[in-house]
């Protein structure tokens, strides 16, 4: 499953309110449920604090990458949010974050789906170049078309 097929412009916004880790998630999470892909915003954010619970998603760089598999999701997608402010996070280089990819997982996703997509965003995000413009981009197509770049230029 290629990342750009299953994100759009609905799910990307690019000036969070949030100030810390239970905001972003919650932005979040209603950003997805605004869009329809998941059933149960109360279920759904259970199942990513769940999943926080087993290990922090902080990854590098400024950039989180959260994720709740969940019965409350009805399609797997992202949701993409950047905020102003620096979140405090557990990350692996210990920075603040400002960029979060929540991950929205069907059950039926979690071993296949699931881990193409988070190889998909890692690979993406081991590049410097599209870091820097995650976190400075001001629009949210370019913002998945930096993601459909890595996926194109990643086929064999």
């Amino acid at each position: 499953m290629d990342i750009t097929k299953i994100l759009n412009t609905n799910r990307v916004i690019l000036d969070m309110k949030a100030t810390n880790k239970t905001e972003a998630i919650e932005e979040l999470t209603d950003l997805l449920q605004k869009d329809g892909a998941i059933s149960c915003r109360e279920t759904f954010i259970q199942d990513v604090w769940q999943r926080e619970s087993e290990g922090s998603t902080g990854f590098e760089n400024h950039i989180a990458i959260p994720h709740g598999k969940s019965s409350a999701v009805i399609n797997t997608t992202l949701a993409i949010g950047r905020t102003r402010h620096d979140i405090p996070w557990e990350t692996l280089d210990g920075s603040n974050v400002r960029c979060i990819i929540l991950f929205a997982v069907r059950l039926e996703d979690q071993n296949t789906t699931h881990i193409r997509l988070l190889s998909q965003v890692a690979g993406a995000l081991a590049d410097e170049d599209i870091i820097e413009q995650l976190l400075e981009e001001s629009s949210p197509q370019k913002i998945i078309d930096l993601f459909s770049q890595y996926a194109e230029s990643d086929v064999c």
